[in-house]
């Protein structure tokens, strides 16, 4: 027995595709979108197809843009001979906000996760190795995320990358300030210990 209109469904579960949103959750997206004024939903709608129609990967780094090339590759202030390679675009907004990252950016647009039945074929590893390539670059920070799929990324790019004679570095992990050593679990102590600076 069908308890809401098809149309009503049909929205429902398409929220329910999005990411981190369940049957609960998107009913509930569902019900509110309703409950909208048509302009608002119509507004709604329409911002949704104007991003897909505008929003494009970067050329040279794959960043989300809506100009010819990002803002990023576009400064001419920034240091092009190191590059930050990332899974996400969302990882790029994390990165700039320590406003300690003066160089350029590589997305990959995900990790190798067998499985996901993600493949190095699936993500933007191929662009890299051209920009590397090219000559112009002269480090390459690996900053995917440290679970085994960060790990396992990272490792099978920098392995590539090993015959080009560019230096690949790893973002050091470890205790995050304000925290309390007790708390820590042993990976993040190891990863503390691994990246000790002298003081």
């Amino acid at each position: 027995m069908q308890f809401f209109p098809a149309a009503l469904q049909n929205l429902s579960d398409q929220f329910a595709r999005l990411p981190g949103i369940g049957g609960k959750t998107a009913q509930r997206l569902a019900f509110h979108v309703l409950e909208l004024p048509l302009e608002d939903a119509q507004s709604f709608a329409d911002a949704i197809l104007e991003a897909k129609r505008q929003v494009h990967t970067c050329p040279v780094c794959q960043n989300l843009t809506d100009r010819e090339v990002c803002p990023i590759c576009d400064d001419d202030s920034r240091d092009r001979s190191t590059v930050c390679v990332v899974a996400e675009p969302k990882d790029v907004i994390a990165m700039e906000r320590s406003r300690e990252f003066r160089g350029v950016y590589h997305v990959l647009h995900g990790v190798i996760s067998p499985l996901n039945h993600v493949t190095q074929e699936d993500i933007r590893i191929r662009e890299l190795l051209k920009r590397v390539a090219s000559g112009e670059i002269s480090e390459v920070i690996m900053a995917t995320n440290p679970d085994t799929e960060g790990e396992a990324t990272a490792m099978y790019i920098s392995r590539l990358l090993r015959p080009m004679e560019v230096k690949v570095t790893r973002l050091a992990y470890g205790v995050p300030v304000g925290s309390q050593l007790e708390y820590a679990d042993e990976v993040t102590l190891s990863r503390a210990l691994e990246g000790r600076q002298e003081m």
